[in-house]
C-alpha cells in the first residue's frame, strides 16, 4: 500500500509516524504528495488539488482518498479489522470527520 501525505504538515507527518509504527509487517509504503513519486501516482488529478486530501493505494492499485481510505488502511493494520469494519458501517461520519480533521489540521498540528 502506499500512502501519500503532505510532507509539509506537522500533523500529517505526526500521524504517518503513529500509522507506521502501528504496520509492524511494513505494509504501508510512504510517499510525500510532493516528491517525483507523489507526482508520478497522482499525474491525472490537478497540481492544485493534490494537497487537499492524504490518498492510498491499495495492493491492487485502487486510489483512496480522505475518508475513503480509513478503513483500508485499518483493515490492514494488526488488530485494525474491527476499526475498519466500524468506520465502513458509518462512510459518511467517517468522511465527514476526515473533512474537518483536514480542514482544521493547522490547529491540531
Amino acid at each position: 500500500m502506499i500512502v501519500l501525505y503532505d510532507d509539509d504538515c506537522g500533523f500529517c507527518e505526526v500521524m504517518l509516524a503513529m500509522l507506521l509504527r502501528w504496520d509492524r509487517a511494513n505494509r504501508v509504503r510512504p510517499v510525500p504528495i510532493r516528491s517525483v513519486r507523489g507526482e508520478e501516482l497522482l499525474i491525472e488529478m490537478e497540481r492544485e488539488d493534490r494537497l487537499k486530501s492524504w490518498y492510498l493505494f491499495d495492493a491492487g492499485g485502487m486510489l483512496y482518498s480522505g475518508g475513503a481510505g480509513i478503513p483500508v488502511v485499518f483493515a490492514a493494520l494488526p488488530g485494525g479489522a474491527r476499526i475498519a469494519s466500524v468506520v465502513s458501517w458509518f462512510p459518511t461520519v467517517t468522511s465527514r470527520t476526515y473533512d474537518w480533521v483536514a480542514s482544521h489540521r493547522v490547529l491540531l498540528g
